[in-house]
């Protein structure tokens, strides 16, 4: 059994109560919690068999079956995040950092995987690349944003997305730009306050997203550009920008 002490598993139920009652099935709502202990708990390997081990759970199937299940709606989760990010941090001196996370990946078979930049290496190799929304008031940060960047070599290829399980209406070329605005658009409807967006540096040199920023009357900053050999640092030490 993984060794989480009882406060901390308090807390995290408390944090969870909210996006629980959004989830509706049953089932989703016992699991949820177990596999995100697994999650946060110790050991390096996040696969399903080892996670269920140390959850003290005689198999893994439940799991997969939680992670496999049909596609959901996601929106009321995204919500009830933007809302409680908006409690903790949100407000007129609070920042919205825009920003890149690559997962580095050996595979071909990930959705999205793709030869691009890739910010955690400092280089272009073999990776994942999302596009991340961040809200942070002082040095308090609160992910509240999440999105996959499709690269052309899968959006021109449906026949590769549907066997990944990529959905129909998400097999569609978007720069990171158009992802972040529209992630922007989404937190905004939320009734979540900032009074900054702070842009990466290649957000920041795209006309198309500055005058996006712009249409929606944001007041917006690029951030400096960062060595990489330093963003490398930071990531590693999971360190993020801090909102100034």
């Amino acid at each position: 059994m993984m060794d989480i002490g009882d406060a901390t598993l308090g807390d995290l139920d408390a944090w969870l109560a909210p996006f629980l009652e959004e989830l509706g099935h049953r089932k989703r709502r016992a699991w949820a919690p177990m596999y995100l202990r697994g999650l946060l708990g110790p050991g390096e390997r996040k696969s399903l068999q080892p996670m269920a081990a140390r959850l003290g759970l005689s198999g893994h199937d439940q799991l997969q079956h939680f992670i496999a299940s049909p596609a959901w709606d996601d929106a009321p989760l995204w919500r009830v995040l933007a809302q409680k990010a908006e409690r903790l941090v949100g407000g007129p001196a609070a920042a919205l950092v825009i920003d890149d996370t690559a997962l580095p990946k050996q595979d071909t078979l990930s959705v999205g995987v793709a030869r691009q930049y890739c910010g955690v290496l400092g280089k272009r190799a073999n990776c994942q690349s999302l596009v991340s929304l961040t809200l942070a008031q002082g040095e308090v940060p609160v992910p509240v944003a999440l999105r996959l960047f499709l690269p052309e070599a899968w959006t021109h290829d449906p026949a590769r997305c549907a066997r990944a399980g990529v959905p129909k209406a998400e097999v569609v070329a978007r720069s990171k730009g158009e992802i972040a605005l529209a992630e922007l658009d989404r937190v905004l409807a939320a009734g979540m306050r900032f009074g900054i967006v702070l842009a990466d540096a290649g957000y920041g040199a795209s006309a198309a997203f500055r005058h996006g920023l712009d249409a929606r009357q944001q007041r917006w900053a690029k951030l400096p550009k960062v060595p990489a050999a330093q963003r490398m640092e930071w990531q590693r030490r999971g360190l993020a920008f801090r909102a100034i």
